[in-house]
């Protein structure tokens, strides 16, 4: 706190211990424990509480009664230090809450860079976090989690622990997941909640080609039209559609799941 380029507003409680980089503001009213890291020109509007073995990269917005860094909301903690680490130019809205993480695996919660968090929406305990995703307002995301770049969390969504949410992927607003939702594709709803086809406008706003976006439409017709079991499917897709990075994505993903996959497709599945 010694840098003449990092403002504290008086009415700030700013802990012994805790280390603001070049170009900091911690506005009025703010909390920061003596564990954080803030890393440079970050921001802190007012009544920000950031606690625990938290580590925030560089460029980072947090409005108004955001809460980061507090315990997991897991009955077997037991007060043992484990960490939040945050990267760089993510903007968390007004009362987000991310959790540190538990020991039951690496202890801990981690966010990339470049995500944008709306209102009420939270982060978990031992979730992961990529890059460039969006959390519209009260998504949330239960512990164990992992959300990969580029995707997009609909509003007063909720994600049930251990799942995952491939890149890419678009989740309409109200849907409730209990399995994993595969990459680039878009779902809604819940009980069930049902494939609606290729996540088209995202894929293409980031540079998709057509000649790409062909490809994974074969590989996902093959996988979700055809009858087959999983194994069966891939198989078909290894089979019979080239290799490509997205390919490979999509096979490493499906062999990997733990709680399955979302398979139940909409009769207005997106074929466009």
């Amino acid at each position: 706190m010694s840098a003449n380029d990092v403002a504290v507003d008086p009415t700030a409680a700013v802990r012994p211990g805790a280390r603001l980089e070049s170009g900091v503001r911690v506005g009025p009213f703010c909390v920061v424990g003596e564990h954080v890291v803030l890393g440079p020109d970050t921001r802190l509007e007012s009544h920000v509480h950031l606690t625990g073995w938290t580590e925030i990269g560089a460029g980072n917005r947090f409005s108004p009664f955001v809460s980061v860094g507090t315990e997991p909301q897991d009955v077997g903690y037991k007060g043992e230090e484990t960490r939040i680490r945050i990267g760089d130019r993510n903007i968390f809205r007004e009362f987000v809450t991310v959790n540190r993480a538990t020991v039951k695996e690496q202890r801990l919660t981690s966010i990339g860079s470049d995500n944008y968090f709306m209102a009420y929406s939270h982060v978990a305990h031992d979730c992961r976090v990529g890059d460039r995703t969006i959390f519209l307002h009260q998504g949330t995301l239960g512990g164990h989690g992992a959300v990969g770049d580029f995707a997009t969390i609909g509003a007063l969504s909720g994600i049930h622990q251990f799942c995952r949410i491939g890149r890419f992927a678009f989740i309409g607003g109200g849907s409730m997941i209990t399995q994993d939702i595969l990459p680039f594709c878009r779902v809604a709803g819940q009980r069930p909640t049902l494939v609606l086809g290729l996540n088209i406008v995202g894929l293409r706003r980031n540079g998709f080609s057509n000649a790409r976006i062909a490809a994974l439409k074969d590989i996902y017709k093959l996988f979700f039209f055809t009858g087959l079991n999983t194994t069966q499917a891939l198989a078909r897709i290894e089979a019979e559609c080239p290799p490509s990075e997205d390919r490979e994505e999509i096979l490493r993903f499906i062999a990997s799941a733990k709680r399955g996959i979302v398979k139940k497709t909409s009769d207005a599945w997106d074929s466009e």
